[in-house]
């Protein structure tokens, strides 16, 4: 069986010249050396096998062309499908809206975030981002609170003169509780406080 350090002098020795020749044939030198180096990759998985052939670069190389052949078949297939589709419309701009709530989430710390995007705008229940993350639902109604006060306080910040979370339509189990109602939050006004209650659920605190 041959060593590590002939796998490295058999990969040093011959990755380049693999990379230029499947660049070649695709056209694409980064999506190349992608595939040469998932062949190199996939000698290394058998190296124990792979390492006793008498030319070991031999085997790389045929795995490397399977790649760029089964590659070059995706590629032609996308290609007349796009030729016979129609491009998509252009998305339209981003309200001023979106802007001030992306830039505001950007701020949340990165649980709190993700439970505000999963629930509020991909429409998930609480028990679904629990599923999700791992986490439990009560410890979610926390991110989902904690989160939303301090997505307000920034919003309010803002120069907008009307900022909000919408949904497309909570589930009633969500919409019953008042940590998960939508925010809507406008200049001046006060974010109000929810009541508060007692949970056995100890805070995430980052």
């Amino acid at each position: 069986m041959r060593t590590e350090a002939e796998f490295t002098d058999l990969y040093e020795s011959h990755f380049s010249e693999l990379a230029a020749q499947v660049c070649a044939y695709l056209g694409d030198a980064t999506e190349a050396q992608d595939l040469v180096q998932e062949a190199f990759l996939r000698a290394w998985q058998r190296w124990d096998k792979v390492g006793g052939y008498e030319e070991p670069v031999a085997w790389v190389r045929r795995v490397a062309w399977n790649l760029a052949t089964s590659r070059h078949r995706r590629n032609q297939v996308a290609r007349k499908f796009l030729q016979k589709s129609q491009a998509p419309e252009p998305a339209p701009a981003a309200s001023p809206d979106h802007v001030a709530l992306v830039a505001a989430l950007k701020q949340v710390p990165h649980k709190r975030r993700q439970a505000l995007v999963m629930h509020y705008m991909a429409d998930m229940t609480i028990s679904a981002i629990a599923e999700e993350t791992g986490a439990r639902e009560g410890t979610v109604k926390s991110w989902l609170h904690r989160g939303r006060k301090e997505l307000a306080a920034l919003l309010a910040d803002r120069n907008d003169d009307t900022t909000a979370i919408r949904t497309s339509a909570l589930k009633t189990e969500a919409a019953a509780d008042p940590d998960t109602m939508p925010i809507r939050i406008r200049r001046g006004a006060r974010v109000p406080r929810p009541a508060a209650r007692r949970s056995s659920v100890k805070e995430d605190r980052s």
